[in-house]
């Protein structure tokens, strides 16, 4: 920075305090980033307020008008000036900061909002007289008495226009309304219990966004019932229940099978202790968990609610409270890790029923013109064949020329899961029949993922072995050797021995046998930052299931051997039989099932 700045100046500035008008507008840039930030804000005070009905207008993206009215417990005439009050909260009484069960607790929201918009609250309180009250960019306060149901009503109007500033970086109106819509669907998905409803009122009579009706029956089947009505019904009826408990911390929600996936990470929804966040610590955990069952261009689909005692994790990281901090995070990471695999394990070979359909809509041509079969031909003679014409007599013996059918005994194969085996096309592909339609399996890919999971039992039983290093590998890795020497058990039981060595520096003793000659310094750099950037790492275990993969790889039937009816009824129970066989190592489906009503669709017969 040049002398000549105008900032800077040869005399000594005098510290002096700000006004409260500009101590309320710097602060609000926290809390109150964009009008979505205040739908959220707005919203969990209804929810606190024990609403179960909740509806949010908007007009303009949220810079013109944003309105939520609740059928909550509502505020007194004589509280209302203190709930424009900064720090001024009912949910907490400022003795216990650990112990916070409620959506909010800083008392920041109202005065920020106060104080670089207008708005004004409405309220009655069962058994009382309503009242309102209005402020102007800070301004303002009287207390008014008003005719209002039981509830609150909160209206922000002209949103930032204290702070011309702040407004120039928001973006379009378009943009700030889906950024509000994700907010409403996250929040609706946290409290099931309550009746959503989103309207755009930027013209009249106003446009639903986004409703959701309040789910009843317990909590498992009224989350189930909203994840639905929010994501979609392919979710729920292609995702796995979590139900799983690990000192002290609970987890469950719905997770994706892995062929249902999503090109980006947009369909990712996290809980603690029913509050939305997005912690890297626990995306980190979800994606380590499908690691070996999904490409890494695709992502998981799942909503995740972690569980805990409130002195089990922070809050009161950041004033946005999306972010929290867990006491054992270790713990959380291990708890989605393992209960994703486990859930997963559990179903078995299931692939997503979405994989069927996507083949039936490629089959699927629009036709340029009507369909006309020959049937509407009726007054027109039927052309007579040659008699001795290959499409009159066929041969007894003749196959379709890249096939090979063989008859299959009548087992009660059918009735099972995946059918029995019918004929091989192309040297490749195994073509089953079910009770309800057929199965095309992908034998190359089906028992390549058959062989990587025996490869994987195996070396769970046995462990992982490892070579010593006739000279042993110094790393320096200053700060990082105390963080890794703390795992190193951990990293033992995967084959990677190391002790330390002086100072910020850790010696390497012995290596995964499997990985083969490696470099240790790399590979423990790359641990480190993967425990910097998700609180754990999978960096070595990563690494040894590549390899298993290329083995199982290798060490799988090849496409273009022929199998014979007996090989390929093998195949197809053994796939019933291990889990995650629904897809291959590279995440892509071995098998798709296509109803027999889907395909008589494709022939008009429906």
């Amino acid at each position: 920075m040049s002398l000549d700045d105008p900032n800077i100046s040869s005399a000594r500035p005098a510290i002096r305090p700000l006004d409260e008008a500009a101590v309320n507008r710097i602060a609000a840039g926290e809390v109150v980033e964009r009008p979505a930030s205040a739908v959220k804000e707005l919203v969990e005070n209804a929810l606190d307020a024990g609403a179960t009905r909740v509806g949010i207008d908007v007009a303009q993206g949220g810079k013109a008008l944003i309105r939520v009215t609740d059928n909550g417990c509502g505020i007194t005439a004589e509280d209302l000036p203190l709930a424009l009050a900064r720090h001024a909260t009912s949910k907490i009484d400022g003795s216990d900061l650990v112990n916070i069960r409620s959506f909010g607790f800083r008392g920041e929201a109202l005065a920020s909002l106060a104080a670089v918009a207008r708005v004004r609250i409405t309220s009655r309180p069962f058994g009382a007289d309503g009242a309102e009250i209005a402020v102007s960019g800070g301004t303002g306060g009287t207390v008014r008495p008003a005719a209002l149901g039981q509830g609150t009503v909160l209206e922000v109007r002209d949103l930032f226009f204290a702070t011309p500033a702040r407004l120039k970086f928001l973006r379009t109106d378009r943009a700030e309304m889906q950024a509000i819509t994700e907010v409403v669907k996250r929040l609706a998905m946290a409290e099931p219990g309550v009746a959503f409803t989103l309207t755009d009122m930027s013209e009249a009579p106003g446009r639903v966004v986004f409703r959701a009706d309040a789910s009843t029956g317990d909590l498992f089947d009224a989350r189930r019932d909203r994840l639905g009505e929010v994501i979609g019904r392919d979710f729920t009826e292609n995702a796995v229940t979590l139900d799983a408990t690990r000192e002290g911390l609970s987890l469950t929600g719905l997770a994706g099978l892995p062929t249902y996936s999503r090109g980006a990470a947009v369909a990712q929804f996290i809980f603690v202790n029913g509050r939305p966040v997005r912690d890297k610590l626990l995306s980190g955990a979800l994606r380590a968990a499908y690691r070996d069952v999904m490409s890494r261009d695709r992502h998981p689909v799942a909503a995740l609610y972690l569980s805990c005692d409130p002195a089990l994790v922070d809050v009161n990281v950041h004033p946005a409270k999306s972010e929290v901090r867990f006491r054992d995070p270790a713990a959380a990471r291990s708890l989605i890790v393992s209960g994703i695999r486990q859930a997963l394990a559990d179903v078995g070979h299931q692939a997503s029923s979405t994989v069927g359909a996507a083949t039936i809509g490629a089959f699927a041509v629009e036709p340029s013109a009507p369909r006309i079969y020959q049937m509407d031909h009726a007054s027109r003679p039927a052309m007579a064949l040659p008699a001795r014409s290959g499409l009159a007599e066929p041969a007894a013996d003749w196959v379709m020329p890249s096939a090979r059918i063989e008859a299959c005994p009548d087992d009660g194969a059918e009735a099972r899961p995946l059918g029995a085996a019918r004929a091989q096309l192309h040297e490749n592909y195994i073509v089953a029949q079910t009770e309800t339609g057929i199965v095309l399996v992908d034998q190359h890919a089906a028992h390549e993922r058959l062989v990587y999971e025996r490869l994987k039992r195996q070396m769970a039983e046995a462990g992982v072995a490892s070579q010593a290093l006739l000279i042993p590998e110094i790393v320096t890795l200053g700060d990082g050797a105390e963080v890794l020497l703390e795992i190193a058990g951990d990293l033992a039981r995967l084959g990677l021995v190391i002790e330390g060595f002086g100072p910020g520096t850790i010696a390497v003793r012995e290596t995964p046998a499997l990985l083969g000659p490696i470099e240790a310094a790399p590979l423990l750099r790359d641990i480190l930052d993967e425990i910097a950037d998700q609180g754990g790492s999978e960096a070595v275990a990563a690494r040894l299931d590549a390899v298993l993969s290329r083995m199982a790889c290798h060490g799988s039937v090849r496409s273009g051997r022929r199998m014979s009816a007996d090989e390929m009824n093998a195949l197809l129970r053994e796939i019933e039989a291990t889990p995650l066989a629904g897809q291959c190592n590279h995440g892509r489906p071995t098998y798709v099932e296509l109803k027999l009503a889907d395909i008589e669709r494709l022939f008009g017969r429906r």
